[in-house]
């Protein structure tokens, strides 16, 4: 054992300042110091009173001398236990806009893309005018048809207007979402990702 190596392991149980067994001392050195050197060091160290030993059934630890350390600073520590309490606020409020953003990325990665609504509203912006010019025939008597067809026609006329209304909420909802980040007015945006609205397409909503 040289005194090169004795300093080492003192510097290195001051540094770390927690408990130690021989063993663990030898694998955090990277066994850079073989063990019956290692446990002869400890055993210089504690009796030169730079460290100290704690026997735990048949396991010896070790530890840095405490009373070695300048003695500690009561405002000093008042402080750090004001940053800490600074700290711990800070961490809980990231972590709560953490939840909320994930939150908010689930919602939108469950909703349809863009294409998937532009599609949808195309599809149902082409069906609707047929129901409604079949459904003004109907009510208007122009065309004669059973009470059975009137009925299943009027169904899916109020089926398509509930998936109207429905796409129409889920294509609000995502451009909501665009726009807590987006720079411009919603119309830039709807203007930006080339969005017809009902408006723009003269197309009404029946009331059902």
């Amino acid at each position: 054992m040289s005194k090169k190596d004795s300093d080492r392991i003192g510097k290195y149980l001051e540094q770390q300042n927690r408990p130690y067994s021989v063993n663990d001392i030898f694998m955090n050195l990277h066994k850079e110091i073989g063990k019956t050197a290692l446990q002869k060091a400890m055993d210089l160290l504690v009796s030169e009173g730079s460290v100290r030993e704690k026997v735990y059934g048949k396991q010896k630890v070790y530890v840095y001398n405490q009373a070695q350390f300048p003695p500690l600073d009561q405002e000093e520590l008042k402080k750090m236990d004001a940053q800490i309490n600074d700290l711990t606020t800070s961490l809980h409020q990231a972590e709560k806009e953490a939840l909320e953003m994930d939150s908010r990325l689930r919602a939108l990665n469950s909703s349809l893309t863009t294409e998937e609504v532009n599609k949808k509203i195309a599809e149902l912006e082409e069906e609707i005018p047929k129901l409604q010019k079949k459904l003004k025939n109907l009510e208007e008597n122009q065309v004669m048809v059973s009470k059975e067809e009137r009925e299943v026609t009027t169904k899916q006329m109020k089926q398509m207007v509930v998936q109207w209304r429905k796409r129409r909420r889920c294509a609000n909802d995502m451009l909501d979402g665009i726009m807590e980040g987006y720079p411009h007015s919603k119309k830039k945006l709807i203007e930006e990702i080339g969005l017809e609205t009902d408006e723009e397409v003269g197309a009404v909503m029946p009331v059902i």
